[in-house]
């Protein structure tokens, strides 16, 4: 997965949202203010189509980073917490936070918030959370500081930024075929896209639970998982004309 390569001002405070699948939708703040908890649940119900903000991730799939100047000495400080449940994800957060390699701290679990138990009972209302669509996505808001109001029902002022293009590649072990198809993937998108790309090969003998979240049920196919509409190629993968439309890269 690439990380984004937008700005990051000097002071701020940059929060993070994953889900159970393992996506994450994070911001950064330098104002301090947003209250973007909200903002990030919001973001999530629109990408992932979910009946409403999924509110019972937080605090539970939390991590929280503070960059701040210590009045005594002018020097730059920095607090960075995160929910056991995404502990284990420091590496993608020292990424998006350009933080090297800082070492987070534990966030001291919420007891009757972060209950595994309960967690589970949302599953079947919020598929969509417990699957792994390799998403990393950075919001920010056409205001600064926004009512919550206007980030649920005005889509427009919600900015999402990417990395580019999430793409899967599904096939059916390892051949020559395969490898041709594959070697003539990434020179076509190296030549035409105009944004990074995550290409990720997929060979459904090994993997098929993967193919039936994505439902696929001939190989090879392509799936363009992101960004939005989801579109796919099945079968003959040569025609580049195709390949880009499907893309939106014409």
């Amino acid at each position: 997965m690439t990380t984004d390569k937008l700005s990051r001002p000097q002071l701020f405070k940059g929060i993070a949202l994953f889900t159970p699948g393992g996506d994450l939708i994070y911001c950064i703040d330098p104002s301090k203010h947003g209250r973007w908890h909200l903002h990030l649940c919001a973001a999530l119900q629109e990408i992932l189509d979910l009946p409403e903000p999924p509110h019972f991730l937080v605090p539970c799939y939390t991590a929280t980073i503070d960059h701040w100047l210590d009045p005594r000495n002018q020097q730059a400080r920095t607090f960075a917490e995160a929910y056991p449940a995404v502990i284990r994800h420091q590496a993608v957060l020292n990424a998006i936070f350009r933080t090297g390699d800082l070492v987070w701290q534990a966030a001291p679990w919420q007891e009757g918030m972060c209950d595994r138990m309960v967690l589970a009972t949302y599953r079947s209302s919020f598929p969509q959370l417990w699957e792994d669509h390799d998403l990393i996505v950075r919001l920010d808001l056409a205001e600064p500081t926004p009512k919550y109001r206007h980030a649920v029902t005005s889509a427009q002022k919600l900015q999402l930024k990417t990395q580019g293009y999430v793409l899967r590649l599904f096939v059916a072990g390892h051949s020559a075929n395969t490898e041709r198809i594959l070697h003539n993937l990434h020179e076509l998108l190296e030549r035409s896209l105009g944004h990074p790309y995550t290409l990720k090969v997929v060979d459904v003998l090994t993997n098929p639970e993967q193919a039936e979240i994505d439902q696929v049920s001939a190989t090879p196919t392509l799936v363009k998982v992101w960004p939005h509409p989801i579109r796919r190629i099945v079968g003959d993968l040569d025609h580049a004309e195709k390949i880009l439309q499907m893309l939106g890269a014409q």
